[in-house]
């Protein structure tokens, strides 16, 4: 009887025995899966860029207080009523009983960091010149958590004591302020207070670095007219995919509207699930084109070798014996071909990464090139499945017979 071991010893002969054979097809599965691994690193590369940038300047979750509706009269039971409703008008307020809803935030292991803001309007001023600006309060301790603002700080350094505020580049260069200026807000609500400019920071996104202006928690809530409330809770979590999943938790948790960044980036989404399918298209075709190279080469091996078949027949090998040669053979061309093609992809890395563009760093996951290689294996086994099928099925007699 034929065994495993011997197996391996005939697929390494059958290797051997056709090196043009052998040589070709593993060049066209190293080629497969250096596309693969290496359009697969980049497309990563290129979204975990646009996502870190993305969310680099934004919460991954908002949690807000929930809308303001219309109260209607009760009516009797089969009672019909025709309503024209306009729809409410949301004044700015504050989370009830907000302190209590960042301690059950906290709690949640799937969030990382909680921070309390007040947002609102306001017209910032020098001199004659005036802006209107998106005034923004922060606990900055917890908002570093959120936004790491000191990491943007172009002018300056990152604090907020009172009287001081944080402003964006473009703002600066628009009403020609640097540190130790002072700047005019104005709400509407108060008096206007004036500032002094601490830092200026450049989050790299022009609408932002020409309306942000960070205070601290009190003063905004001062300006503002909310004395010791917050209109907004921003959210960092673990699992940046998962925050719509966790927002919808967090709104069944605490009754408040909880918005992730995949609502507010709905375009970003469909871009970036878009090129995850054209990665997958790739990986597909590239798969199918490896399987039918590895099957035509067998195919002809068994032709080749059919009266090495009729032989081993003869002399006691038994179908499930032969057909092991020729899997055998097939994971050998999809292993050594893949391990030829992952050190082809880390060359093609490593040139992007050094003579590229540099507008961002493709990683080579582990898991990626676990992936390859499991995959040209198992490809290379199915591709076999029919060539080793049809030489199993020999008979001895014909096949010494005739060949």
């Amino acid at each position: 009887m034929l065994k495993l071991w011997t197996a391996w010893v005939l697929a390494l002969q059958f290797l051997r025995d056709g090196r043009g054979q052998t040589v070709t097809i593993m060049v066209g599965v190293a080629v497969g899966v250096a596309v693969v691994v290496f359009v697969s690193a980049l497309i990563q590369g290129l979204q975990a860029n646009i996502v870190q940038r993305t969310l680099g300047t934004q919460a991954h979750i908002r949690v807000l207080s929930p809308d303001e509706l219309n109260l209607r009269p009760a009516s009797p039971a089969g009672t019909l009523q025709l309503v024209w409703e306009d729809k409410r008008a949301q004044r700015r307020r504050s989370i009830n009983n907000w302190q209590q809803v960042v301690a059950t935030l906290d709690a949640l292991q799937s969030v990382r960091a909680v921070s309390p803001v007040i947002a609102g309007p306001a017209f910032a001023g020098r001199g004659a010149a005036l802006e209107s600006v998106a005034l923004t309060g922060i606990d900055l301790l917890r908002y570093q958590r959120i936004i790491p603002l000191s990491d943007y700080i172009k002018e300056g350094r990152a604090r907020l004591e009172p009287g001081e505020a944080m402003i964006g580049s473009e703002l600066a260069t628009t009403l020609g302020l640097r540190v130790g200026d002072k700047l005019r807000l104005d709400t509407g609500r108060q008096n206007p207070a004036v500032v002094n400019v601490v830092a200026v920071f450049e989050l790299g996104v022009r609408e932002l670095d020409a309306r942000n202006v960070y205070l601290g928690l009190k003063q905004a809530q001062a300006l503002l007219s909310l004395p010791g409330g917050v209109t907004q809770l921003d959210l960092v979590v673990d699992d940046i995919f998962a925050a719509d999943r966790i927002a919808q938790r967090i709104a069944r948790l605490t009754a408040l509207q909880a918005e992730s960044w995949m609502e507010k980036n709905a375009q970003l989404m469909n871009a970036l699930s878009a090129q995850s399918l054209s990665t997958n298209m790739i990986i597909v075709f590239v798969s199918l084109s490896v399987a039918f190279g590895i099957a035509s080469v067998l195919s002809v091996s068994v032709v080749q070798r059919t009266r090495e078949i009729g032989i081993l027949r003869a002399m006691g090998a038994g179908r499930q014996q032969v057909l092991q040669v020729f899997l055998i053979q097939g994971a050998l061309y999809g292993l050594i071909g893949a391990l030829i093609g992952i050190a082809g992809a880390y060359v093609l890395v490593w040139v992007f990464n050094t003579f590229g563009p540099g507008l961002f760093y493709i990683p080579v996951p582990t898991t990626l090139v676990l992936f390859a290689l499991a995959l040209a294996t198992v490809v290379g086994v199915l591709a076999a499945a029919v060539p080793a099928r049809r030489a199993a099925m020999l008979d001895p007699v014909v096949a010494i017979r005739y060949v």
